[in-house]
């Protein structure tokens, strides 16, 4: 390998590695929204309406890209396990707090959820390990991330058809919505470096709402001044 040739990997590793830094940045962003809505559950010390899925919802899916991200089956992108790692331990302190002031019945669902959650990711895992060999492993646990990530797209569509109803950005804060893109958009460019269709694919799509959400909040802030409020839905890459 010649001088400039080591010079061009060496930009271009470090160009993937700042867009998955980055993209780690942006999501501890997301993976912080929903504090308040945490602190005003332990001060009125009940969960009141708020509904504790998404969280579930986000558990499973940052445990799937987390495993995706591991050595052991992927190589060259431990920066989606980190971000992952990170998000996981979010959700589960959310969820815990959620049990802690749930009425029985919740409580008694969302301790099923979590065991359900805990369940399947350790089929995946045990599949993945005791069934596939690299590269199949990669591919049988890419696939599964794609498709988990796909479905969190059901927030941000849920956000977006809000707006649209009611042509209020009430439930749609700018800056969670400018961190949700600029997430997107950079594991979407960290995919495409490391040329890895399972993390660019949907984080592609996720920009793309990401834009869709940026559109809509400017166009709907024009006719009226909003109060800002945390939705009760949030979106993870």
């Amino acid at each position: 390998m010649s001088i400039s040739e080591g010079g061009f990997f060496s930009t271009y590793s470090f160009f993937s590695d700042a867009a998955g830094v980055a993209g780690n940045l942006l999501a501890f962003v997301l993976f912080v929204s929903p504090i308040p809505t945490f602190r005003r559950i332990i001060r009125s010390q009940s969960t009141e309406q708020f509904s504790g899925l998404p969280y579930i919802y986000a558990l499973l899916n940052c445990l799937i890209c987390l495993w995706y991200g591991m050595p052991i089956v992927s190589s060259g992108i431990i920066l989606i396990a980190t971000v992952n790692s990170v998000g996981a331990v979010f959700q589960l302190v959310y969820i815990i707090i959620f049990i802690i002031y749930a009425d029985k019945e919740r409580k008694v669902k969302m301790l099923g959820l979590l065991l359900a959650v805990f369940s399947v990711f350790a089929v995946v895992v045990f599949v993945s390990i005791r069934v596939f060999e690299p590269p199949q492993r990669q591919l049988f646990v890419g696939y599964l991330s794609v498709f988990s990530l796909i479905s969190m797209f059901a927030s941000p569509l849920f956000i977006i058809n809000l707006v649209i109803r009611t042509k209020s950005v009430e439930y749609m804060p700018f800056y969670l919505s400018l961190a949700t893109f600029l997430m997107s958009l950079s594991f979407f460019a960290y995919g495409m470096l490391k040329k890895d269709g399972f993390i660019s694919v949907p984080n592609g799509i996720g920009a793309i709402l990401g834009i869709i959400q940026l559109v809509l909040y400017f166009w709907y802030s024009r006719s009226s001044v909003q109060a800002s409020r945390r939705p009760l839905l949030e979106s993870y890459a």
